[in-house]
């Protein structure tokens, strides 16, 4: 398994495999998931409103299912694998994250990155603030990051 989203009443959740199959729980429907998915599944967001989420791939490839809006996907060449994907409950886009702490938005805002910051492990995973004025993400080591309104309150480095 490589991610849960609750659903938009917090009844109910989403299981994501990197396979891209989703199993449902709760008050969530089955959506539907990837077969045979050209790269890995490596996260899943919840839309911010409805019924429905994002699944996000290595390769930067998005995929929407129930109410979850597509607003695009990574089309170039990355550096490293997408690991992880955030949604902007503020606009109804989304962020995806590199393994190097690249951000890439979609129809969300961009409050920076890592991108050009060498990390001492790499990031696996984000979340947006609850207003979507922001974002953290957190590294292998336990460092986090935030970016926008999103404060600092400690890491698990050390």
């Amino acid at each position: 398994m490589v991610g849960v989203a609750d659903t938009s009443s917090g009844n109910g959740y989403w299981i994501a495999s990197a396979t891209g199959v989703v199993a449902a729980w709760g008050d969530a429907q089955t959506l539907g998931g990837i077969p045979d998915p050209s790269a890995p599944i490596v996260a899943i967001a919840a839309a911010p409103a409805g019924q429905g989420y994002w699944l996000a791939d290595a390769a930067g490839g998005v995929h929407a299912f129930g109410t979850a809006v597509y607003h695009g996907q990574v089309t170039f060449a990355l550096d490293g694998p997408i690991v992880g994907m955030a949604a902007d409950p503020a606009t109804g886009g989304y962020w995806l994250l590199g393994g190097d702490g690249g951000v890439f938005s979609f129809d969300a805002p961009f409050y920076g990155s890592t991108g050009n910051i060498a990390l001492n492990r790499p990031a696996v995973g984000m979340v947006s603030t609850p207003s979507g004025d922001g974002y953290r993400f957190v590294a292998a080591d336990g460092g986090i990051f935030d970016f926008g309104s999103a404060g600092f309150y400690g890491s698990g480095v050390g």
